[in-house]
Parts: structure tokens; sequence; C-alpha cells
């Protein structure tokens, strides 16, 4: 159906509202074919990003490219993009097939063709047979299909969503992150997604941008971001951490452990002095019995969640959250226990990295 996606370059772009700088310079490529999910906090400036490249809103300065040509002067509807919106903005008063045919008809494809490619790409999102029912008789799902088949329908060069399943329930959202993304390996397309959800990012795209406060943090594959932050927001951002300050003096240490950190420390790190941080994952920490080498600590709440349980325990003066196996042992609050962790888990970020 399509040909392949198109690169996407992002130049320099600046973009205010009044007083407020929503973009800061950002620059960004998406490489053809790719799969690249924006994502940040409110009001970091991924939509923004978004609404520029689609053409509703123009920046103040930089430039977009979608293979090699300039698009910063075209118009929304000549710069061969498809959009899905968040509420789907499906037209309620046409069927299925009449709602996918009207960007063809805005286009002057004879009806035969139309015809055609209508069915074909109801096909694609496994809607055959719905071209004659009504939007308002599909499940919130299959509406969110309609809308990818409406914006894929004139095979457009990149495919632009904005969190388009952010009104899906959880079960249904994971199914069709799942169909998206095997769609994307059917058709080859650039997609750029915009989301607040870090889950949904780290499972579907191929790399992810983090943005705040317009400015872009970090890009990378989700498991770059996960493993190798690069600073202490991502780090904080991109899953769960806890954040522990380094105590001043030789050797290093997390302020009232009695252990060394030590020659053990993440490879590349700042030199732990005091006002750094040490941050370390939940997964990376370990919950012993209290006679156990390790740190005492006390458990102060626990969250059951199957194979795995969360556990919110007290460290010298520091409340930390573990990643335990619920398999072995349940922990219960009020226990004493021993906490373990191995320092090369361990990422040491300066104190001007933490905003």
């Amino acid at each position: 159906m399509m040909e392949g996606g198109q690169a996407v370059e992002i130049q320099a772009l600046r973009k205010r509202f009044g007083a407020v700088v929503a973009l800061d310079g950002v620059s960004l490529t998406v490489r053809p074919g790719e799969f690249m999910a924006l994502l940040g906090p409110s009001g970091s400036g991924k939509t923004t990003i978004l609404m520029a490249v689609a053409g509703f809103e123009r920046a103040d300065s930089g430039h977009i490219l979608i293979g090699g040509r300039a698009i910063d002067r075209l118009p929304p509807h000549r710069r061969d993009i498809g959009m899905v919106f968040q509420r789907y903005a499906l037209f309620p008063h046409m069927s299925v097939a009449e709602n996918l045919a009207y960007p063809l008809r805005r286009r002057g494809v004879a009806s035969s063709e139309l015809a055609r490619r209508v069915e074909e790409t109801l096909s694609l999102v496994k809607l055959e047979g719905y071209g004659g029912r009504g939007i308002d008789q599909l499940s919130g799902g299959q509406q969110q299909r309609v809308a990818i088949a409406r914006a894929l329908i004139f095979r457009p060069a990149v495919l632009l969503m904005d969190e388009p399943m952010s009104a899906l329930d959880k079960k249904l959202r994971e199914h069709m992150q799942m169909e998206l993304r095997l769609l994307h390996r059917e058709l080859g397309a650039t997609i750029i997604l915009v989301t607040h959800d870090q889950e949904e990012a780290l499972s579907m795209a191929d790399r992810v941008a983090l943005l705040h406060e317009g400015r872009m943090r970090q890009v990378g594959t989700p498991a770059e971001l996960y493993r190798n932050p690069a600073d202490a927001f991502v780090a904080g951002f991109i899953g769960r951490n806890n954040f522990l300050p380094i105590a001043d003096g030789a050797p290093p240490r997390v302020q009232g452990f009695a252990g060394p950190l030590g020659a053990a420390l993440a490879e590349g790190s700042a030199p732990p002095v005091g006002g750094h941080l040490l941050a370390i994952r939940p997964e990376h920490l370990a919950l012993r019995a209290p006679d156990a080498e390790g740190e005492p600590c006390r458990i102060v709440e626990v969250a059951f969640g199957g194979a795995r349980q969360s556990v919110l325990a007290e460290v010298a003066g520091h409340r930390v959250t573990i990643e335990a196996p619920a398999t072995e042992r349940l922990w219960r609050p009020g226990e004493a226990a021993s906490l373990g962790f191995h320092p090369r888990t361990a990422r040491i970020f300066p104190p001007s990295d933490q905003h």
C-alpha cells in the first residue's frame, strides 16, 4: 500500500506562546520508516512539535523537512501527512466507508479507484465488512482503527499520532499498541507518536525523544534511555528510580550508609562528592534476612503484584522502593530486613543534572 516512509528533519525549532517558551531550539531527525515517540510531561513541547510538522502551528524560527523537502511554508493539506487525533475526529454523520473516502474525494480520486482503496484499507486494519456501519455502532478500538485507516488511505509519507490511545481502557490500549506496532512493520511507514505514557513509548517506538520544558533531553532506543539515562531528569522520568544523596568523604558513601561504594561505581560517572545523587532502580535492590550482609532497613509498606511485590523500605533515614520476587517470601510492614545492591548497577549524577 505504501512505498515506505520518508525522513523528517526538525532543525532548531523555536516557538513562543506569549511569555511561554514552548520550543527552545529543538532539533530531531526521524529516519525513513522509523517509529518515533515524542515523550515528556505536560508542557514539554511534544504536541507543539507535532502540530508544527502537521502545519497547524507555525514555528517562530527553524525548519522542517520531509524527504529532504522544506515544508515550512506549505499548508497542511500539501504536506503529504496523515494525522490521527486524540479524539479521532471522525464524521459521525458518515459511515465508516464514507469517512475513509473523504480524503480521497478531496484529492479528486476517481470513484472506481476510491471504492477499491477503501476496501483495501479496511482490510489492512482488520475491519473488512464494516464499511456500511455508522461511527456510533463501533467500539472505541474500532473507531481508532477507522481513524488510522483514514489517515493512511491516501498513502502519506508520514503518519502523525496525537495520543490516539488515551481514551481507551488499559486492556484495549495494550492490545491496540501491539496492533499498531504490527501495522507499522507491515507498512514500513514513518510514524511520529506523541504520548505522555512512558510505557506506551517504550513498548512501541524504535526510538524515543524525551522533552522537558521545550528542550530535548535525550533521544535513543527505549533500552538506551532506561539503562543509560543522560541525566537525573531522564533517570527519574523513565521507569522508577531511587535517588540517594552522596556524602562528602573518602571512600564515597550514601549519606547514613555504613558500607562504602568505593571503586565499584558505574564507569564514566562524575566524581561522587557531596551534592551528587546515586540513582538505583528498584529491581537492582535486594531484600534479605535482617542478619544478612547489607544495610539494616525496616519494611514500611508492601504492594502485591502477582509474581513480584513492590516494597517501600526505610534505610538510614531514606525511603527506597524495591521490586522483589513474590514467589520466595512475602514481606510484611514492620519487618526488619537487610538491603543489598551491587554498586555497578547504580548511576551517579551531579547536582546540575537534577532539573
